[in-house]
């Protein structure tokens, strides 16, 4: 396998909504380059990058896939992700070891919420940015309704540098802006084109976007200004130059047109890829912690020492463990041991791999900016940086939101409790929005019911487990509103040693989000030190139980004040009795109450759906924090109890005959209405009681 070096690489990570053509593109790239054979095809469950039984089935990715080819001399790494507001976390993964963002643009629908996601992400990691309008051989598509929607929503920052030729079932090219040209496709899907003069029916429109274009990537270098002022014309050569630049410093966020599908304007978008974007090391040297903790930066090349970020875990059944990485500095090597400085462990590489999909490419080494892979790493997960032992260094790990919603979840078969435990332990490694915890029963958390879905299945098909789903559960916490006072005495005569414990605790309410705090108040002994840990065990075990409905407690301060113990009775277990049995006196007298999550929550729907949507809205005790027209579409920004949008994706597809689309995530919380505690509280008692 070829070796490339960092200038000669390009990380493009390919992001876009749900249905906007991304896997398509990409399997048009490694078809037109070569890569594969045949120009696979999603509703035929052939690409490379959906290679997973699930994606193949829903036809939707799931998670981001890591493919590559040569074009013009250059190693493409592409990173396919999801679009779906389930698994769009996987795009931020690939936005980490990106330099160039390509978003595609459905033809059809312009710009949808994932689409705005994928581009705040950007705002966090500063790859280049460049916008492909994809999907231009549908019915009702348009890429002057599209652009419009993208300047609307990224600014006016975005300028095409193609025009199409033809529309709908027509679209059969494009005009490169650059030089002027016109590529015009063959029908058949293999790629075949000519290159030849503007049409005549384009020219006025070709010129004029061609201006646009050239004040756009003037106005931000002073020396390309002074020539166009003099000349009124850039040279192809400087035009491309500074569009580079441009793209580079963000000023500019070029606009292309194609037909994944179809393989109609993908070569010139890949041309434009390689000419365009950014090299690895272009974008400056990268930012880290050295052993201290102290920020450092780092050139992104061959020559510096050895640092590798793991940006993504696979969970194979078979092969077990596989980390994805892309080389930040050095030349990693297989068969050789490094630090692993996040976890201060060491790791053995074995053989190192490229991927192609499912399938690896071994190969004897990777350079500084590439993209690879290594299977059964001991001690390193998503995240984790391997370094060169003589000079540490660590990236900082991207930090995921917190689930929204939970299903309790039991083996079809009893004898696979533990299988379950091992296989979602598997599977958390690889999902880093998925999290489970046992709390009287297995509670599965996620990003919505379709994640929770993806991952039951997963169990079948990968791990032989099958499992029933109980209605989701919302994730309600008790807190105090009030102040109190409580003296808790454990004293217990049997034979031999009693069991004897006094303590004095003071409960006071936090702040939200402040979680739990403990505080020491004790003088002259009353409680000798060692005992002082036993009863904020016995107050942290009791809180997680909680008072009023069994739901954990939440921000509250427990100080202990005062108390007394016997020299020969007193233990711990009997201290953390005592610290049980004062959080239970206490909460009688503290006011204590529900908290309920709220939601986050975008929703994009036709106008002529804004209405019932937002009756909808308020009938679900939502807030409505703002609303933008986009096109023939409305944003409504609300807030929203977790509770009112457990059945929302049915009602929203009821509501806009399935045009609706909406995003959530977790905000903070907010206390339970007076007038629905009461209903919440006898509703969990019942369940509780059901199970004892």
């Amino acid at each position: 396998m070829k070796i490339y070096d960092t200038a000669g690489i390009r990380n493009v990570a390919i992001v876009g909504h749900g249905g906007s053509g991304k896997t398509s593109l990409t399997s048009a790239m490694l078809f037109d380059a070569g890569a594969v054979n045949r120009l696979g095809k999603v509703e035929d469950g052939n690409t490379v990058t959906d290679f997973d039984a699930d994606e193949i089935a829903r036809q939707i990715s799931l998670s981001t896939s890591l493919a590559h080819c040569e074009w013009n001399k250059t190693k493409l790494n592409l990173l396919d992700t999801p679009g779906y507001g389930n698994f769009i976390q996987e795009a931020r993964l690939a936005l980490r070891v990106a330099d160039t963002m390509l978003v595609n643009i459905c033809g059809v629908g312009g710009v949808e919420v994932q689409a705005e996601k994928v581009w705040q992400f950007a705002d966090e990691f500063g790859p280049a940015r460049m916008i492909v309008i994809n999907r231009l051989d549908r019915d009702r598509s348009s890429f002057s309704r599209s652009f419009e929607s993208v300047t609307e929503a990224f600014g006016r920052e975005a300028v095409p540098v193609q025009l199409p030729v033809g529309e709908e079932s027509n679209f059969k090219g494009v005009v490169d802006l650059v030089r002027m040209r016109a590529y015009i496709y063959e029908d058949g899907e293999k790629g075949s084109f000519k290159e030849q003069d503007v049409p005549a029916e384009m020219k006025d429109e070709v010129e004029a976007a061609h201006g646009t274009l050239v004040e756009m990537v003037a106005e931000g270098d002073d020396a390309l200004m002074e020539k166009y002022f003099d000349q009124g014309e850039l040279s192809a050569e400087e035009l491309l130059s500074g569009l580079k630049q441009a793209i580079l410093a963000g000023n500019v966020y070029p606009v292309f047109a194609c037909a994944g599908a179809r393989n109609i304007a993908v070569q010139p978008l890949m041309n434009a890829l390689v000419e365009l974007g950014p090299a690895p090391d272009a974008r400056g040297e990268t930012n880290a912690l050295d052993a201290d903790g102290n920020e450092i930066t780092r050139k992104i090349s061959s020559e510096e020492p050895v640092s590798a970020l793991i940006f993504k875990t696979i969970a194979d059944p078979f092969a077990g463990r596989i980390s994805l990485f892309r080389v930040m500095s050095g030349i990693l090597k297989p068969d050789s041991s490094y630090q692993n400085t996040t976890s201060e462990s060491a790791e053995r590489l074995g053989g190192l791999a490229l991927l192609q999909g499912k399938d690896s490419v071994p190969v004897d080494e990777i350079r500084a900016g590439d993209l690879g892979s290594v299977a059964k790493l001991k001690d390193s997960h998503t995240g984790d940086t391997l370094a060169d032992k003589s000079a540490p260094i660590t990236f900082k790990k991207v930090v995921f939101p917190e689930p929204v919603i939970s299903f309790a979840i039991e083996p079809k078969s009893r004898g696979d409790e533990e299988k379950i435990n091992q296989a979602l332990q598997r599977m958390g490694e690889e999902d880093n929005m998925l999290r489970f915890r046992r709390d009287g029963e297995l509670i599965l958390s996620g990003t919505g019911q379709l994640h929770i879905e993806v991952v039951v299945a997963r169990l079948k098909e990968k791990f032989g487990v099958e499992v029933d789903l109980h209605p989701p559960k919302v994730p309600y916490r008790e807190t105090i509103k009030g102040t109190a006072e409580a003296h808790a005495r454990h004293k217990k005569q049997t034979g031999g040693h009693g069991q004897f414990a006094d303590c004095h605790v003071r409960f006071e309410p936090l702040e939200s989000g402040a979680d739990f705090q403990f505080g020491n108040e004790v003088f002259g002994g009353s409680i000798p030190r060692q005992f002082i840990p036993a009863v904020e065990k016995g107050i942290q075990q009791a809180r997680l139980k909680g008072f009023l409905a069994g739901y954990p407690m939440v921000d509250f301060k427990a100080t202990v004040f005062d108390g007394k113990y016997h020299a020969v009775d007193s233990s711990e277990m009997a201290f953390k009795i005592a610290g049980s049995m004062a959080f239970k006196e206490a909460m009688q007298k503290c006011k204590p109450t529900l908290l309920e999550p709220i939601m986050d929550v975008e929703i994009t729907v036709p106008e002529e759906s804004t209405g019932d949507v937002m009756g909808d809205l308020n009938s679900r005790r939502g807030r409505t924090q703002g609303m933008d027209t986009k096109g023939n579409a409305t944003s409504i920004k609300a807030q929203v109890p977790m509770a009112e949008m457990l059945n929302y994706e049915p009602a929203l597809t009821s509501m806009t005959g399935g045009r609706g689309a909406f995003h959530m995530e977790f905000s903070h919380y907010e206390e339970v209405p007076a007038h629905q505690i009461q209903k919440i509280v006898a509703e969990r008692k019942a369940e509780l009681e059901a199970k004892a």
